[in-house]
């Protein structure tokens, strides 16, 4: 079968290869899917460089989020039978480029009917974070304040939908002017274009004497202080990840005396510690998508072929939303 591999670490133009190379084997507890779609994340730039918590063997196959079709069932899986179009994330070395993919069952959930394969591939990691950190560990409610850092991204513009959904007033932190209307079409309230504007004063503006209730920060750094300077009392900060490249190192001291709390969320560990949360996180989000609450914001249908080019852009933050790959035919 055809698949990008990742021959040895750094940029993903400078290590990727398109090759011919045997189909997976289906392992105990995994499923093997014939892969329809495939949305890039910032994880596939990082294992690309060698810079990302887990680190597959040489060569591997990248792309961790996939929406494909089961044609194959491995030993002890229940619930999930060949034919069945599913959503989920893939294994690496047997990532999503490719013609198929291996899916650990644990990672496996039924594709949306509402949604087609580009939008159904990018519903997993990002939504499932945006909602767990909002509903479980932030415990948003109606009529609070959400602050979400960069808006238009891929896990960022699920935040805000999910906010919206949850009834929430979403303030969106951006930039750029076509970034900021990205953010505005996925319903935020306010947008903040931070290359416009001096971030701080315009947030003030922005939250209002109260504050922000919660922030949700995949970005970490400068994003990080700005927003300890609008939290409002007993609010939550859900630390996501730390795409702008620095990991602040939060002053304690500042947390006591706002009396805000500082919740970290590494979405993967309820996979294996609480399924039922990611579980009752997809169901919620199923539905919400057959309302019409909730469409994944996919920027770029791209062929198999523009892979990399797609990567590079991801990982030099050039996108706006998801940027989905199609499996080749």
């Amino acid at each position: 079968m055809r698949a990008w591999q990742v021959g040895r670490l750094g940029e993903p133009a400078d290590v990727m290869t398109l090759a011919e190379v045997s189909e997976p084997v289906v392992q105990p507890g995994h499923v093997l899917v014939d892969v329809a779609a495939t949305a890039l994340n910032f994880p596939d730039v990082l294992m690309a460089r060698g810079e990302y918590q887990l680190r597959p063997s040489l060569p591997f196959v990248p792309g961790v989020e996939v929406c494909g079709r089961v044609v194959e069932v491995g030993e002890g899986v229940t619930g999930v039978a060949v034919g069945d179009r599913v959503v989920g994330t893939s294994a690496p070395p047997a990532g999503g480029l490719a013609e198929r993919a291996l899916m650990p069952a644990a990672a496996v959930f039924p594709a949306p009917e509402s949604l087609d394969d580009a939008q159904a591939a990018a519903l997993t990691i990002g939504y499932q974070t945006a909602y767990v950190g909002l509903v479980r560990r932030a415990g948003l409610t109606a009529g609070e304040t959400l602050l979400v850092h960069a808006a238009s991204g891929g896990v960022g513009s699920a935040a805000v939908q999910v906010g919206k959904a949850l009834g929430a007033r979403v303030i969106a932190v951006v930039g750029g002017t076509e970034k900021a209307s990205a953010a505005r079409d996925l319903g935020a309230d306010m947008v903040v274009d931070r290359t416009a504007v001096d971030l701080v004063p315009a947030l003030k503006e922005a939250a209002g004497r109260g504050g922000v209730d919660v922030v949700f920060d995949p970005v970490g750094g400068t994003a990080y202080e700005a927003s300890t300077k609008v939290i409002a009392f007993e609010g939550r900060i859900v630390v996501v990840g730390f795409a702008g490249g620095t990991i602040p190192a939060p002053a304690l001291n500042h947390a006591l005396i706002k009396n805000y709390s500082i919740l970290g969320l590494h979405w993967n560990l309820y996979l294996a510690r609480e399924h039922s949360v990611v579980e009752e996180a997809h169901r919620q989000l199923t539905a919400w998508a057959a309302e019409g609450r909730i469409a994944p914001l996919v920027s770029e249908r791209l062929p198999f072929e523009q892979a990399v080019d797609a990567l590079t852009r991801l990982g030099q933050g050039r996108t706006t939303g998801r940027v989905v790959v199609l499996a080749p035919r």
